[in-house]
């Protein structure tokens, strides 16, 4: 078992992207790709401030493939979960966003 961690990482496209590992070392949420190293911050920034409020998530369930989106306050979606095959897996999976992202730190490796 490892710690969480958001890691910040750069794409082949040069946009700066992020996602929260869990404590299995699994990615539990990602996000969208930035411009700037320091937006990509306060996207990880947003992700702690809503991550404990479970109206904040927008779960979507389709056959055999169950995912959820965090959302901000204005409605933006600022991150996306990976994909489950069971509602319960997805239910952990915010559970797990909501325990450890508050108080996650963070890696850079770009």
């Amino acid at each position: 078992m490892e710690n969480p961690k958001f890691q910040v990482f750069k794409g082949t496209n040069q946009q700066f992207y992020f996602h929260l590992k869990a404590r299995n070392g699994e990615k539990i949420l990602s996000g969208e790709g930035y411009t700037t190293k320091q937006a990509c911050l306060n996207g990880i920034a947003s992700v702690k401030t809503n991550a404990p409020y479970d109206s904040r998530y927008e779960r979507k369930d389709q056959v055999y493939n169950y995912t959820f989106n965090l959302k901000a306050g204005n409605g933006e979606i600022i991150g996306r979960s990976e994909n489950y095959t069971t509602a319960a897996g997805r239910n952990n999976g915010i559970d797990a966003v909501k325990r450890d992202a508050p108080g996650a730190p963070t890696e850079d490796l770009s």
